[in-house]
């Protein structure tokens, strides 16, 4: 069996594995095991190849990058557990509740900065649902528009900085993360002010659907309403300015900076009597549990590159995806095409850890200069279009995640087809991104 046909086949073994429900950092080494032994055999490779495994796992364990993705996690984790996010939302609603729409507005940007600050789809949905879905049905909103809302405002996370999904594709990608996170900022706010201004124009044309808060809920007076914004809403928005800014300006990695994300909001927590020792243990749970599925998955994948790499599979990928008919249209309709059905089926960071690394090379030789005038700047608009085509992948039926997360948490009166009916403008919001993105790739490239 020659190395030609080996490296597909392990390929193809790994991907039937991780679709048969196993676990994906143990099927992604499994197969690393079981294809070194089988090359070995067939005397293409040799035992001695794993030896480079320590230091491999050492470089992921040291990498100073990838340090941010847990502070980042805690930073989102401990603005949902202090009901912080509650209270931007209540606050939000009231001051917009005047407007017809006004609450989906609220859940749009509530939406966005907390799924942005906490970066998983599942954690920023469920949370969203949770918070939301009932105060919206309370007040008249249809299901469609509640569910299309939350769904939509909850994968914003793939691409509104900061974001630990930007964070994972620049390491994957071998390109600056705050060149990433300037590049996915126009896009991001951008998908975000559609959204709100669907919401905005339903209401318009269809008032009974989205309808105006009952006076009673807005029976406050401007200088106490003011005086909420500033101490319920201007703070966490100044820790997310803060946060960012100070990576722009390269003040501070974005790691240091991750780590001034989670002091702050445990000072934000602190601060409105809420850094209690149960929400305190909650964060460190959840940022304890998604670190350790994110080093799994890195210690799995480094593995599966190892003998992947071996047996010549990195070229395998480059020459298939390079020589495809149309070029660099049709490797980007080919790697769209294949990372949104993955989506259906395999959460981000898995598709980060087996697909990305494979595409970076033939990004870097196709999409300059089209895409970026240097290969880190078509690097960049390259991530930023893998965020969105997820983004869109997780929103759409029958599969998509963001879409059984909010089934899991939406009351019983809300059926499935609703929810399903509910994401389906805001997946034409988002595919009309993507083409803009595509023929205007300046969005993302313009301070490159």
């Amino acid at each position: 069996m020659g190395a030609d046909l080996l490296a597909p086949l392990m390929f193809a073994g790994a991907l039937l594995l991780i679709f048969s429900g196993y676990p994906v950092a143990f099927s992604l080494g499994g197969t690393a095991l079981a294809f070194v032994f089988i090359g070995e055999q067939a005397g293409l490779l040799s035992w001695g190849l794993l030896r480079a495994m320590p230091s491999r796992i050492f470089g992921v364990m040291s990498n100073f990058i990838l340090l941010a993705v847990p502070f980042f996690i805690f930073m989102g984790t401990m603005l949902e557990k202090s009901r912080l996010a509650e209270d931007l939302l209540t606050t939000i609603g009231q001051l917009f509740g005047v407007v017809r729409g006004g609450l989906a507005i609220a859940v749009v940007f509530v939406g966005a900065l907390l799924a942005a600050a906490t970066g998983v789809v599942g954690a920023s949905v469920v949370a969203m649902g949770l918070i939301s879905m009932p105060v919206m049905l309370r007040y008249g909103y249809s299901e469609e528009l509640s569910s299309g809302v939350i769904t939509a405002a909850g994968t914003l996370g793939q691409i509104i900085p900061p974001s630990i999904v930007l964070i994972v594709l620049a390491d994957q990608l071998g390109i600056s993360v705050g060149d990433l996170f300037i590049g996915a900022l126009v896009p991001g706010v951008a998908l975000a002010s559609l959204y709100a201004l669907y919401a905005g124009g339903v209401a318009l044309l269809w008032p009974d659907v989205a309808p105006a808060l009952p006076a009673d809920t807005r029976d406050i007076s401007p200088g106490r309403l003011a005086q909420r914004v500033l101490l319920v809403m201007l703070p966490p928005l100044v820790l997310i300015l803060l946060v960012l800014g100070s990576i722009f300006a390269g003040v501070a990695t974005p790691t240091e900076a991750g780590a001034l994300g989670a002091v702050g909001a445990m000072a934000l927590a602190a601060a409105n009597g809420r850094l209690s020792m149960d929400a305190l243990h909650e964060t460190m749970d959840e940022t304890m549990r998604l670190t350790s599925m994110v080093m799994f998955l890195l210690v799995g994948s480094t593995a599966f590159s190892l003998v992947f790499r071996g047996l010549g599979g990195d070229f395998w990928v480059e020459g298939l995806l390079t020589n495809l008919p149309g070029g660099v249209i049709g490797f980007l309709l080919v790697a769209n095409l294949v990372i949104f059905l993955l989506g259906f089926f395999i959460d981000f960071f898995e598709i980060a850890f087996i697909i990305i690394p494979l595409l970076q090379a033939p990004a870097a030789r196709l999409l300059p200069p089209e895409f970026g005038a240097t290969a880190d700047a078509a690097l960049v608009w390259f991530g930023v279009m893998v965020g969105m085509n997820l983004q869109t992948s997780f929103l759409t039926p029958p599969f998509g995640f963001a879409l059984f997360y909010l089934r899991g948490v939406a009351p019983d009166e809300v059926a499935t087809t609703q929810i399903y009916r509910g994401a389906v403008p805001f997946i034409v919001i988002q595919v009309l991104g993507l083409l803009a993105l595509t023929l205007y790739p300046e969005m993302v490239t313009w301070a490159l």
